[in-house]
């Protein structure tokens, strides 16, 4: 397993660490990807360490949170270089190395497919990757590889946390009220999505995004957190009952 990373380096090689004491082997690679520089860097390390590539899971990405007026032309432009580009030049490379044929997996985000406050940037980009998967699936699938996305609604990460302390948003507890599974999502939870599409049980599933947000996507207003007694949900029903 290759772990690709722009300056934590010893995140990067705690991972490979884990991996290594769970049975697996691997290295990581410093190349800044949010250049076409660091993108090419990142795989000629690979062709010259392992020769082919069997899965490659996009999950780089970074934005500003702000209003749409409040955004400017270096964000526009950065937001592309950050989320966008190094997926689709990631994927342009992952293939030539994939001889046998492979998965490609792209992470998104809730913000593709619902909108709120100051993400417009982000969700817009991942809205646009996982446009990019449906047509890379069409392209890469007489070479056997397969390309999906995992979009991950309310995760308990770093990433959560920097959201919700936006200065003006809304407390994160209004979201999770609203959650059908009473809670946030878990990156092991993330994981185990990831691992299943790269695994051969998913064979037959191309082009398709898979969401990881406890039913968050399915509900609307009026919402049953509010809903009164009258419309409360029952207790678990059990067969004594």
């Amino acid at each position: 397993m290759v772990v690709n990373y722009k300056r934590n380096a010893d995140l990067a090689e705690k991972t490979v660490t884990d991996i290594e004491e769970a049975g697996g082997q691997g290295f990581a690679v410093q190349a800044d990807v949010e250049t076409t520089e660091g993108v090419k860097a990142l795989f000629d390390e690979v062709a010259r360490r392992c020769g082919r590539l069997d899965h490659f899971v996009s999950n780089a990405a970074a934005s500003a949170f702000k209003n749409i007026m409040d955004l400017g032309p270096h964000h526009l432009d950065r937001s592309y270089a950050m989320n966008l580009r190094p997926f689709v030049l990631g994927a342009q490379e992952a293939v030539k190395l994939m001889d046998d044929g492979g998965r490609i997996v792209a992470l998104s985000s809730y913000g593709s497919i619902r909108a709120y406050p100051t993400y417009a940037m982000l969700g817009g980009m991942k809205a646009a990757i996982e446009t990019w998967v449906r047509y890379m699936a069409v392209e890469f699938a007489p070479y056997g590889i397969n390309v999906n996305a995992v979009n991950g609604g309310l995760i308990d990460s770093d990433s959560l946390e920097f959201f919700y302390n936006v200065e003006g948003m809304p407390p994160m507890q209004g979201v999770l009220d609203r959650i059908p599974a009473g809670r946030p999502g878990t990156v092991r939870e993330m994981a185990d999505t990831i691992m299943f599409l790269l695994g051969e049980g998913s064979g037959y599933i191309t082009g398709q995004t898979l969401v990881v947000d406890g039913g968050l996507s399915v509900v609307a207003p009026p919402f049953f957190a509010d809903a009164g007694e009258a419309l409360a949900l029952p207790p678990r029903p059990t067969r004594d009952a």
